[in-house]
């Protein structure tokens, strides 16, 4: 046995690789439509425009741009391992795009009355990463 099996016998944690075009624009002060707009895959461009749009109570836009980030997050995922299911941990900061746009799509979901998208993006954001739950709420 070594010591970094996994003994609860599941996939490996996926982790996307450091991604640093969008943070640092977003840090240089680009708002999060600039960023998407010279990133379309960056799920946290996409995750930031969600949320933008759900405190201005544009639920439906917000809804839009979190599905974008959540799928442009799943081809990404896809793209480094992951095979459907499986840790997505928040400690390691490039996931968090897509677990902010899965959260977001939740959220969006749960406003609009669509009960059955709600509860299934919840409970994936839960099994991907019980820390992002917690923290995103």
């Amino acid at each position: 046995m070594t010591i970094h099996e996994n003994l609860l016998g599941g996939p490996p944690p996926t982790h996307l690789p450091e991604d640093p075009g969008p943070r640092d624009l977003l840090a240089s002060g680009a708002t999060p439509a600039e960023v998407a707009a010279k990133y379309p895959t960056s799920s946290l461009a996409w995750a930031l425009l969600a949320d933008d749009a759900f405190e201005r109570g544009s639920v439906v836009e917000s809804y839009a741009y979190a599905r974008t980030g959540y799928h442009r997050g799943l081809d990404s995922l896809r793209r480094n391992g992951w095979k459907g299911h499986g840790p997505v941990p928040w400690e390691h900061e490039p996931n968090r795009g897509f677990l902010r746009a899965l959260h977001a799509l939740a959220r969006a979901a749960q406003a609009i009355g669509e009960q059955e998208e709600y509860a299934r993006c919840s409970q994936f954001l839960k099994d991907s990463s019980p820390t992002a739950a917690q923290t995103l709420g």
